[in-house]
């Protein structure tokens, strides 16, 4: 054997004692059966990373895109969004990246109607009535959120299975839907009577508990105050339509109004329940028991009336409640303004609707569409909600021991409400909040806010919801043309009914014959032959 051969039989069994001590030595059964040893190494456990829980989204699986997307959103506030939280934390979750075009409220329809002339629609915008965007719609500007159901399981939940009753009346003559609704936001109780306790109790009068000791609580302040006008008003003429809800004829399309018992639309200003509420009012008037001005007057007069002893009772939204306490209290530390009981034969309030159209939220047909949809369907969930109108628990906010969102970045403010929430996060932007967190601070309620919703909840105070009614676009134009003529009319006579001292009977019969020459019969037909289509559809 050659030199060269013998070195190379000596390195191949020098391997083959490698190979064998690497691969059989430590197997010894392997080794006994002449079977061949696994060699094969098994791979590197791969650790899995949780993905984060941003609670329950109603079935929509995060992120919402597979690849980079931004989404233009036309919006009215008056400070950049993009750099703050909000628009951080909706593209770590759902991949989309929102360019916020703001735009100050003062000229944001100014902007948006410029925006719809020049075609160049962003993605999302809001601000257009829905008839408007029934038009665009048509013309396939804007999607018909309905044909997509399928990929949007809380609008499908919220709008076509829970209330099916959405798209019959919001949507066009096909049944197409364009605008998003808002859901849940309205509280129980926003609007009411209020009075002063303190000077109720001062002079032992009892709290009305009906229409007539209303008026016995007035003629007892009137005795012991009689410099003073009890009942005072800055709502001009809209306090017929306040107090409407009291005498059963109030509603959201006032003057029109749905009789409950006759199921039925009327013109309000003509019934016999509009001329009682009238009386009432003159009776008021006579007796020097409302402002005389409670047609003209301004809040800055109003305000002076009410935190004096010119005036003790009034209506006006709950928040004033407090309002008026912090800017009367050094100075008359016992004032103490708090929510009364309705007046009038029903003795309910309005009912605020739970489900809302007026923001006009709707999504371009343009490449990011389905895009758009879907992140809409997600700030419409619970986990998209609370993000909107409370942050980030454990980040921006954590909840205290009765429940209550607390924000460690804004303790040393003395009141935070849903306007610091905005300007510092981006949250309770105006028309990008579809279905609000109800722990969110909007719904922290004062002591006497509290007591108001518990009131009337309790109670039960509230006059039933009118069916929401879909008009075609030869009605809508004509009850836009109709109702504010008869409504300035309704408004003139009411306020000569109260204020003349002639007015009566006669009059009443007057006014109910020229409202009919105005239309008022016309315009509640209009009302009642959509009425049968609604009862059909359903």
């Amino acid at each position: 054997m050659s030199r060269k051969m013998l070195s190379m039989t000596l390195v191949l069994a020098l391997m083959i004692s490698v190979l064998a001590a690497c691969g059989g030595g430590n197997n010894k059964s392997a080794g006994t059966n002449n079977t061949p040893a696994n060699t094969t190494t098994p791979p590197p456990v791969e650790e899995t990373v949780a993905a984060p829980d941003y609670g329950d989204t109603g079935g929509l699986t995060l992120p919402l895109v597979d690849k980079p997307t931004t989404v233009t959103w036309m919006i009215a506030t008056e400070n950049p969004v993009n750099d703050k939280m909000i628009a951080k934390e909706i593209e770590k979750r759902t991949g989309i990246t929102v360019d916020f075009q703001t735009h100050s409220s003062s000229n944001f329809q100014d902007k948006l109607r410029v925006t719809v002339a020049s075609g160049k629609l962003p993605d999302i915008f809001s601000g257009l009535k829905a008839s408007e965007l029934k038009k665009m719609g048509q013309q396939n500007a804007v999607v018909a959120i309905n044909d997509y159901v399928d990929q949007l399981p809380n609008f499908k939940r919220l709008y076509v299975e829970e209330n099916d009753w959405v798209t019959k009346s919001y949507g066009d003559e096909e049944g197409k839907m364009y605008t998003w609704p808002i859901y849940n936001m309205n509280r129980d109780v926003n609007h009411g009577f209020m009075y002063r306790k303190d000077i109720f109790e001062k002079n032992n009068i009892p709290e009305w508990t009906d229409t007539e000791s209303f008026y016995q609580a007035l003629k007892k302040l009137k005795e012991v105050y009689p410099k003073s006008y009890p009942f005072a008003s800055k709502n001009t003429v809209n306090i017929f339509k306040d107090l409407a809800y009291g005498w059963g004829i109030g509603g959201t399309n006032y003057p029109i109004y749905f009789d409950e018992n006759s199921k039925d639309w009327k013109f309000a200003s003509t019934q016999p329940e509009n001329k009682e509420m009238l009386d009432f009012i003159k009776k008021l008037y006579s007796e020097g028991l409302i402002d005389p001005e409670f047609i003209t007057d301004t809040s800055d007069s109003w305000t002076v009336k009410m935190t004096t002893d010119k005036s003790f009772v009034t209506y006006d939204w709950i928040g004033r409640l407090d309002l008026f306490y912090n800017q009367i209290s050094s100075v008359n530390p016992e004032y103490n303004l708090r929510y009364g009981n309705p007046v009038g034969p029903t003795g309910n309030i309005r009912t605020l609707p739970k489900i809302d159209t007026n923001f006009g939220i709707a999504v371009a047909n343009k490449d990011n569409k389905e895009a758009a949809l879907k992140l809409l369907d997600y700030l419409t969930s619970p986990s998209g909600a609370a993000l909107m109108t409370l942050g980030v628990e454990g980040e921006t906010f954590n909840f205290d021991a009765d429940g209550k969102p607390v924000y460690p970045e804004l303790t040393d403010l003395p009141l935070v409400d849903i306007g610091v929430l905005e300007d510092k996060y981006g949250l309770w932007l105006e028309g990008a909040y579809l279905a609000p967190d109800r722990r969110s601070v909007y719904y922290n309620y004062t002591e006497k806010e509290q007591e108001a919703q518990d009131m009337m909840v309790s109670a039960n105070k509230f006059e039933p919801v009118d069916p929401v009614l879909n008009f075609t676009d030869e009605e809508t134009s004509t009850i836009a043309e109709m109702q504010t003529t008869l409504q300035k009319a309704a408004e003139e006579f009411n306020t000569k009914y109260v204020l003349d001292k002639s007015y009566g009977d006669a009059q009443w019969e007057a006014w109910k014959a020229s409202a009919d020459k105005l239309g008022a019969s016309e315009l509640a037909k209009i009302f009642n032959d959509a009425q049968k289509r609604f009862d059909a559809a359903q």
